[in-house]
């Protein structure tokens, strides 16, 4: 047992500055590990470990972080913060490149330039604004196109679909008054290596649990998080800088946890928080790792009330936040059509009741076992006929797709790959089968299907299995038989239960939230248009 009453530190030689810089490595210990009602655990560290080769030595930072030793780390976070100060003063190279002064940490911005112009051909409107040709680089104009770019990482299939939710719901509700041609992952693209290896190696994590619990629930406290991002900066802002003043954008919409605070910090730096709209969207549905929030956005959408309390705790404003609910795809909007013209559709029975078993993106998950396990459940061997059918959407795993569709099942079977209208799968089934994802759960119940959860990622995907189950709208097993014997029960003697939990999932559903979320930001850039600074006309 380390003694959390004190703050220690051991190293060969440097200083625990330079050792933080580098952050070569790290690991979380702490010795309490909490325990919820629905007996799924988490841990959160107080124990920081640093190693980082160094040639052919090893250098070791042991500290344990405790507010009971404050002047001893207060000096130390006062060291860090100073030296993480000195490097980002730099201007990167993409605000570098249109004279945008480094600003103070108010917002407000200073011109590098004392008569308004630059070798750029960029020139100062007099109000703080820089205009080429007459057309003003911070997009904010009447009469012109808005611009807006959303911020996300391949870490999981639910910041994509969400983010092309956003780009769908801004056409059809404004058309060609908003650009939204950039979807990037701003990790890849954008930053060099090692970070560009963000999506992949959040894919590996993933697959070992006990890594992932580590780096998830290791990197939540405050100080921890703020500090990496502090030191991340120093290497890639000037990247991200110049992929942000690529696009010129209006509006700048993150839709992942990693996609605030570096940006943020270079706006701040740079006096464009006043000039362009700043927002987050949140797409886990219950727990969510505190990098979502950021005190400097102009708005953070919440998809629940769970994640809205989240937020007020990280010190975000009321009137920072808004409860929207998670955004889909807009064709979730639309009326369902009937059951039986979907399944004619689709090649399925269209008078047996259908469940939809689905592994996600990747076709990840006991699906072949799950599989059969529901194949058995649903024929009765006394009749000698099948009691319903199944449908299962394999994802980009072929060898899956081609494995199922290979045998022999006793019962309808269908088998699709990846498909892009999801809707019209979940229309035609009358229950699913899914892990925990928050916009499977999200899409899920606005059709009104009853679900049944089968696993989660540990982290972010822990809260949305009470928030299913406890809301009445499905249930958690991870075992296929006990999965198939609650569809059997639910297409047979049970059918009351499943028609309850449908109508408890229309009751929680939020099929509007995406146009309520691309209104909001209209009427925040509307709001921006009639700021004195943008116009010298009077």
């Amino acid at each position: 047992m380390h003694n959390p009453s004190a703050v220690t530190t051991t190293q060969e030689s440097g200083s625990v500055f330079e050792l933080v810089a580098q952050m070569g490595g790290f690991a979380f210990n702490r010795a309490v590990q909490s325990i919820n009602s629905n007996g799924l655990s988490f841990s959160r560290s107080d124990f920081l470990f640093f190693d980082s080769p160094v040639g052919l030595k090893t250098r070791r930072v042991n500290a344990s972080l405790s507010l009971s030793s404050r002047s001893g780390f207060r000096s130390v976070w006062s060291e860090f913060n100073r030296t993480i100060r000195l490097h980002s003063e730099r201007i990167p190279i993409g605000f570098a490149s249109v004279q945008i002064g480094s600003g103070d940490n108010n917002g407000n911005n200073n011109i590098g330039s004392n008569d308004g112009n630059n070798t750029n051909g960029l020139r100062d409107d007099g109000c703080g604004a820089l205009l080429d040709d007459g057309v003003r680089l911070n997009g904010v104009e009447g009469g012109s196109p808005k611009r807006v770019l959303i911020l996300m990482s391949d870490t999981g299939g639910g910041h994509r679909a969400s983010a092309e939710a956003i780009k769908a719901a801004f056409n059809e509700e404004f058309g060609d008054d908003y650009q939204v041609s950039v979807i990037t992952d701003l990790w890849s693209e954008h930053t060099p290596w090692p970070f560009n290896q963000l999506p992949r190696s959040y894919n590996f994590l993933v697959k070992h649990e006990a890594l992932w619990k580590m780096t998830y629930y290791g990197t939540a406290p405050r100080v921890i998080h703020q500090s990496n991002f502090a030191a991340t900066s120093t290497f890639i802002a000037r990247e991200v800088a110049k992929g942000l003043m690529k696009y010129q954008p209006d509006i700048i919409i993150s839709v992942h946890p990693l996609m605030q605070h570096v940006p943020l910090h270079i706006l701040r730096a740079k006096g464009l928080l006043q000039k362009i709209v700043f927002t987050t969207v949140v797409t886990d549905l219950s727990t969510c790792h505190p990098t979502w929030f950021h005190k400097l956005v102009t708005r953070c959408y919440c998809p629940s009330t769970d994640v809205s309390k989240r937020a007020m705790k990280a010190g975000l404003k009321p009137s920072q936040i808004k409860v929207y609910g998670l955004p889909v795809r807009p064709s979730f909007v639309k009326p369902v059509r009937p059951k039986g013209e979907l399944r004619r559709e689709l090649g399925m029975d269209e008078d047996l009741p259908a469940v939809l078993l689905m592994g996600g993106g990747e076709g990840m998950g006991p699906i072949e076992a799950t599989a059969r396990a529901l194949v058995d459940s649903l024929y009765d061997e006394n009749l000698g006929e099948p009691k319903g059918q199944v449908l299962v959407i394999c994802g980009r795993n072929k060898k899956l797709t081609n494995r199922l569709l290979s045998i022999d099942w006793k019962v309808p079977f269908k088998v699709e790959g990846f498909v892009t209208k999801m809707e019209e799968c979940m229309g035609a089934c009358d229950c699913i089968i899914t892990k925990a994802g928050p916009g499977t759960i999200a899409e899920a119940m606005i059709r009104g299907l009853p679900i049944i959860l089968n696993d989660y990622i540990a982290g972010q995907e822990v809260g949305n299995v009470p928030h299913v189950v406890e809301n009445g709208c499905g249930k958690f097993s991870k075992s296929p038989k006990e999965i198939a014997k609650i569809v059997a029960e639910w297409f047979g003697p049970k059918a009351d239960e499943l028609k309850a939990m449908s109508q408890n999932a229309l009751k929680l559903a939020r099929p509007d939230s995406v146009f309520k979320i691309v209104h909001d930001l209209h009427e925040l850039v509307r709001q921006r248009n009639f700021v004195p600074q943008y116009s010298c006309a009077t």
